[in-house]
């Protein structure tokens, strides 16, 4: 019979205690977004209270390169206060969850490239949105990037390939990136790669039968 699977929130540590107790999970992968610190934090305490090994599956994160301008910022308000300079006209790649934090920078035009439409009127009064689904080519970037004028590029460190195009487009353009930098994540066993899961996997596993 295939475990029920589940798609969003758990209801916090309790939540997820009870789904994995429901569900007979003997291991748990965490490949949550970087970003996603709180979910990884409650995957940690919840397999730490049912002794349940878990490993954390994360990709890379994007490393500054030769010809790179970029201004790191902790987390989003961090982001916002850097934007506190005359306008520009700002490519916003941060999704759709932090966008209202940015309705405080009135004097910038604002371009954002999001997977669905937004729900109702953005809180942005200067802003073009552009619905696609990536992966984007750095080509079709840099493309972007001198169609919109734009000035200045913002983004979340998410690493991976998928999402770097904007960044390689913006070094090749010669235009600054604010980085937000990743969250600390939960102290946790952690690894990059799939085959490394699956080691993981065959050695957690085999220690458990006593092999």
């Amino acid at each position: 019979m295939p475990l029920p699977t589940r798609i969003g929130g758990f209801g916090g540590v309790d939540g997820l205690k009870t789904y994995l107790q429901n569900t007979a999970i003997t291991h748990v992968i965490d490949a949550t977004h970087p970003f996603a610190a709180r979910m990884s934090m409650h995957a940690v305490q919840a397999c730490r209270t049912l002794g349940l090994p878990l490993l954390g599956l994360t990709r890379p994160g994007w490393d500054k390169q030769m010809g790179d301008t970029w201004q790191h910022v902790p987390d989003m308000a961090g982001a916002v206060a850097a934007l506190d300079r005359p306008a520009a006209r700002v490519f916003l790649a941060i999704g759709r969850m932090h966008i209202a934090e940015f309705a405080t920078r009135t004097q910038h035009h604002y371009v954002l490239r999001l997977v669905d439409p937004p729900d109702g009127v953005l809180p942005l009064p200067k802003a073009d949105i552009i619905v696609a689904k990536g992966p984007f080519s750095q080509v079709d970037d840099i493309v972007l990037l001198r169609e919109r004028d734009i000035d200045i590029v913002v983004s979340k460190n998410s690493g991976g390939t998928g999402a770097y195009a904007k960044i390689a487009a913006a070094r090749e353009l010669g235009l600054p990136v604010i980085m937000i930098d990743r969250p600390v994540q939960p102290a946790r066993q952690e690894v990059h790669r799939i085959p490394d899961v699956m080691t993981w996997l065959r050695h957690s596993t085999a220690t458990d039968l006593g092999v």
